[in-house]
């Protein structure tokens, strides 16, 4: 007679299919314990995966009442994680990738079934397509959020998506304005409706949802400081106000006095609107969509003929200042609202090639004046050889006072004035019978290498002066 099987162990039987199948009650996520059903090709097969699955109950990992497929579980992420606990805009760009790029492709595979491999080469299909490295990374930074998730609800054990490699993405080069050119801007700005909001960006490197969605409550006049509270933006096809990006950006500024004068004036003369505590507004009274607000700007420059930039990195130029005006980066970070003082520093605040030769013009100074003997600083013992070499050659040819040295050049041998004056060479002799050319021309290349041997030996005298120097020096200092 068989053996039945004991409570616990499972069954294994051959479907009419020709599959087996293998199942057993498992503790489920939901808390219950449910059967699970396991399949295979052969009952090897079968048997090999219902040991697995009870391995795990034995260990205490849960196993998932439902069989999700990767579709289905992005559907649920977004619904039930994303949208109740992230910002608009960011849901907004997960949903676009889960609907565009990632179900597409993907969404048919079981959750369980994805595989590294099968990650890679869908994200290399992207690259291959066309679509930019930033591009490809914001799908993987879709993805592997919410495989995370999968494994704290315990429906996965990895996140196969933080082990795929893409390209590194080379950030593009910011050219902050220099103060100048900000000064020009503001000149070009001074008539326009929002001028005040531009000297708000200008001044402060506030973002542009921070700056239209800066509220008349938020300025407090009297104590001089702008609370930095909510922004304007735009996501799900309208625009909304919420508060600001992070909690780095909920930040109290000082309220500089010119800027104050200016937003007092426009408060006078601006119509009442819709929304009236909002302090920039468009001209229907509503907030100010951000596009319309990042077109102004281009449109000044464009006009005005000031060097376009990103409206964004006006943000990166008054960081840039900030760091050239000597400013701690603490508190450049603090100003600009950032959660990190390494975004400040590597991100935001760039060099210039007037800040790189200030600092290395203070430099050469501090070494110089550190030195005990001027004739020790850097290149002055070249510049005294070369002297020594220079005054050498002049006195080679100064014999005496009866025949004083002057200054004549081979041109001038041959018959040419003007020409050059720093060639030395004897003088000639009036009472001296004519000389053809190859006479003189003899005479010149013979003067020429008497020169060069001149030179060659006190070079050479020189050269053995200072290794004999050098030589003293080390002995001494040994």
């Amino acid at each position: 007679m068989a053996r039945r099987n004991a409570n616990g162990e499972g069954t294994i039987y051959q479907r009419k299919d020709g599959r087996w199948e293998a199942s057993v009650y498992v503790l489920t996520t939901s808390g219950l314990k449910k059967r699970a059903r396991v399949y295979g090709a052969t009952r090897v097969e079968a048997h090999t995966k219902l040991t697995e699955l009870k391995a795990k109950d034995a260990q205490g990992i849960l196993t998932a009442d439902k069989n999700w497929k990767l579709g289905e579980y992005l559907d649920y992420w977004l619904k039930e994680v994303v949208r109740p606990n992230r910002r608009a805009t960011t849901y907004e760009l997960y949903e676009i990738n889960v609907r565009r790029y990632l179900k597409p492709a993907l969404g048919h595979l079981p959750l369980t079934r994805l595989t590294v491999p099968v990650v890679q080469h869908f994200l290399n299909e992207q690259l291959a397509a066309g679509y930019s490295v930033r591009k490809v990374q914001m799908l993987r930074e879709t993805l592997s959020p919410a495989l995370s998730r999968a494994i704290h609800e315990e429906l996965l054990t990895r996140n196969v998506a933080r082990l795929v490699e893409l390209p590194g993405r080379q950030a593009g080069d910011v050219k902050p304005w220099s103060p100048k050119e900000v000064a020009d801007f503001l000149v070009a700005a001074r008539n326009h409706k929002w001028y005040p909001a531009f000297l708000l960006v200008t001044h402060y490197g506030l973002r542009r949802g921070e700056v239209i969605g800066l509220r008349w409550s938020d300025i407090d006049f009297s104590g001089r400081v702008i609370h930095v509270r909510q922004q304007v933006f735009r996501a799900n096809g309208e625009v909304q106000q919420g508060p600001v990006k992070t909690r780095a950006g909920h930040r109290d500024l000082p309220l500089l006095s010119g800027i104050a004068e200016e937003l007092a004036e426009y408060r006078l003369r601006r119509t009442k609107t819709a929304d009236d505590d909002l302090v920039f507004t468009s001209s229907t009274g509503n907030p100010i969509e951000p596009y319309n607000f990042t077109r102004a700007f281009q449109l000044l420059c464009t006009s005005n003929g000031i060097r376009k930039i990103k409206l964004h990195h006006v943000r990166h130029t008054a960081a840039t200042i900030l760091k050239d005006l000597g400013v701690p980066a603490r508190d450049a970070q603090l100003i600009l609202g950032h959660s990190n003082i390494a975004i400040t520093q590597q991100i935001y605040q760039h060099d210039t090639m007037d800040s790189r030769r200030d600092a290395l013009n203070r430099m050469e100074h501090v070494l110089n004046t550190n030195y005990p003997d001027a004739e020790d600083r850097p290149g002055s013992r070249q510049i005294s050889r070369q002297k020594e070499i220079e005054s050498s050659l002049s006195t080679q040819f100064v014999s005496s006072k009866e025949k004083a040295p002057r200054l004549i050049s081979a041109f001038s041998w041959l018959g040419w004035r003007d020409s050059n004056p720093r060639m030395l060479g004897p003088e000639l002799d009036a009472a001296a019978p004519p000389r053809t050319w190859t006479s003189r021309l003899t005479e010149v290349d013979a003067h020429l290498h008497d020169l060069r041997r001149q030179w060659l030996l006190g070079a050479v005298a020189v050269n053995l002066a200072v290794n004999v120097s050098k030589q003293t020096d080390f002995e001494l200092a040994d």
